[in-house]
């Protein structure tokens, strides 16, 4: 089967309302193909901005949300909430939020069930650390990171999560795991799933790679067989991400 390439970005805590307006405006201008499906990450405070301005093809994902509907949850902000102002996607699990702010993946997986209870898709983020692929434990890393979410969801909702390779050392230090690198870990991870949930899900589900994702080194990633998108931070807040967008054609 055919599986539709799947670019995301991830605009992390960066932005403003200006700059937001800037990015919509040169993202809205540009061509991109209607086989690639395209989600933008915002700041929880731009979501409603880039979900009633950007262009209509494309949708806005909240870069994360908390496990209950509504309560005394100081700060929090609910998968309904981001529905409700046009979110229709949300970014789990990333490394940001796994190593800086102690999230684990227990509590990771518990996201991803609420998000799809709420009717929002998920980017589910995994990856490693340095020290972890130096020591040679990067695919038990990937794979316990997995099993939360496979235990705490049904097969059906495989339909709407994407993941996210995203080997921690290449976020955003300008080093990218090579070509080969990204297919090793996306193929393990399809056999993975195809053991822990099924060959039908191993088959249909899309893996994504991100880790200094940009427009020149992009065409070659996106080549390999079980490379099925980007996840990309920093090239996402500049016209770049639309040749990254067009990294297929």
């Amino acid at each position: 089967m055919t599986r539709t390439f799947w670019v995301g970005g991830n605009w992390k805590m960066n932005g403003s309302v200006a700059v937001v307006k800037d990015l919509v405006s040169t993202f809205n201008a540009g061509s991109a193909p209607s086989d690639v499906e395209v989600v933008i990450g915002a700041p929880f405070v731009y979501v409603p901005l880039a979900a009633e301005t950007l262009r209509k093809d494309w949708a806005v994902a909240g870069e994360n949300c908390y496990i209950k509907e509504k309560g005394a949850f100081t700060g929090e902000v609910s998968p309904e909430m981001l529905k409700d102002v046009g979110a229709k996607w949300v970014i789990l699990g990333h490394s940001e939020r796994r190593s800086i702010l102690g999230e684990t993946d227990e509590f990771t997986a518990q996201k991803v069930v609420k998000a799809l209870e709420a009717g929002l898709k998920v980017a589910l983020c995994v990856g490693e650390l340095l020290e972890e692929r130096e020591a040679g434990v990067t695919q038990q890393v990937v794979n316990r990171q997995l099993e939360a979410v496979v235990k705490a969801v049904k097969e059906s909702d495989w339909a709407n999560i994407v993941i996210a390779y995203e080997p921690v050392w290449a976020i955003g230090t300008g080093k990218v795991a090579t070509p080969d690198q990204a297919q090793e870990v996306h193929a393990a991870i399809r056999e993975y799933l195809k053991t822990a949930v099924s060959p039908k899900i191993a088959e249909e589900t899309r893996i994504t790679y991100g880790g200094s994702v940009n427009a020149k080194n992009c065409k070659e990633t996106a080549q390999k067989p079980d490379v099925d998108g980007f996840l990309v931070g920093g090239a996402s807040l500049k016209p770049e991400f639309l040749e990254i967008v067009n990294a297929t054609h």
